[in-house]
Formats: structure tokens, sequence, C-alpha cells
């Protein structure tokens, strides 16, 4: 049984999720587990994980739920993870979030809150360029980034009814100075009960 948060960012890619994420979980005392930072990990380490997506990632594609699902719930099962966590990056599917569902049923309580932090398109393609120029990231193209978009218009957007219809979605503009945006956060977190 967990007692500390249990959140979820979600949003476009560049929206400052992992920023964020890093903020919030040393604001709130539990690990952020970030999908895209484990698969650039097993990649650049040549794992048979980071072979098998980085072809993957660099056609812009999100990596199959089947692998997905297992790294994140062999990550939840870590003692850090046992007091709480916030997910960066994932679900991305409602077949995640099924999934999600069935791991926390087991091992831990359900989540308490899911951020959805929103930016517009042309300034978060226009970070991702700024952020592949700064860090060399062969993936992130402008082509790949709008492709990146538009999979998760389709694929995770959906996501947002869903969280909403149980009652855990909180909006936040994603756009402006980072304390600002981190403070929108804690702010919208704490008018839902879920207090750092």
């Amino acid at each position: 049984m967990t007692s500390g948060a249990r959140l979820l960012l979600i949003g476009p890619p560049g929206a400052g999720k992992g920023t964020q994420a890093a903020r919030l979980a040393s604001a709130f005392g539990v690990p952020a587990i970030s999908t895209g930072d484990i698969f650039r990990a097993n990649v650049a380490n040549q794992t048979e994980l980071g072979v098998k997506v980085k072809a993957i990632m660099d056609a812009g594609e999100y990596v199959p739920d089947d692998i997905t699902n297992a790294i994140v719930a062999d990550r939840l099962r870590e003692s850090d993870a046992s007091n709480g966590f916030l997910l960066d990056g994932y679900p991305r599917t409602p077949e995640q979030v099924a999934e999600l569902d069935r791991v926390l049923a087991a091992e831990h309580e359900p989540l308490n809150a899911v951020v959805q932090i929103e930016a517009d398109t042309d300034e978060v393609v226009s970070r991702l360029l700024k952020r592949a120029a700064e860090q060399g990231r062969a993936d992130d193209t402008e082509e790949v980034i709008r492709h990146r978009m538009s999979v998760y218009a389709a694929q995770t957007a959906p996501l947002i009814d869903l969280f909403a219809q149980r009652g855990l979605l909180v909006t936040v503009d994603g756009l402006g100075a980072v304390d600002d945006v981190t403070e929108r956060i804690l702010s919208a977190l704490a008018g839902v009960g879920v207090v750092a």
C-alpha cells in the first residue's frame, strides 16, 4: 500500500513534461519515471532493448505497448516507487491505461491526479528543434517532431477524455517561465486535494 502521490503528466512532446516532472517529483518526494529517458538510456548503452527501440524512435513512432508496459511495470516494482511516483510519457494509449490500471490494482493505490500540460504546436516544434540542436538528438528533426505531434493527437489525446471522466484531470498552460508553470501545476493539484 502506498501513501505518497501517484501522478501522471500528459501532454504533447516538448510541452515541458520532463522539466516539470523533475520539479514535481522533488516537491512530492517521489521518483519521476520517464519512459523516454529509459528508452534513450537503453539506446545509448546499446542494450538489446535499445537496439530494438532505436529504429522505432528514429522514425518518430511510439515503442509498442508490450515493451513499454513491461518496462513501466518493472520500474513501479522498485522500492523507491512504493510510496508514490510520477509518470511522464506513459500511458500513451487506452491499452496502456488498462495495463497501468491492472498494475496499480495489484501493487499500489490508484492515481491521485493526471496533469495535462497544454502547449501551442508551433511553440513546441520550436522548443524541440532548439533542444535537438543543443543535445544532438537525431530523432528530433522538424518532420519527425510534427509526425510525433500528429501521433500524439491521434493516440494520446483520447486519454484526456478518459481521465476527465474519472475525475482525475487537471489542465495547465505549459507556456511561460518554468517557475510559473510549476506554480500553476502545484496550485491546480492543491485544488483537487493533492498537496506537496
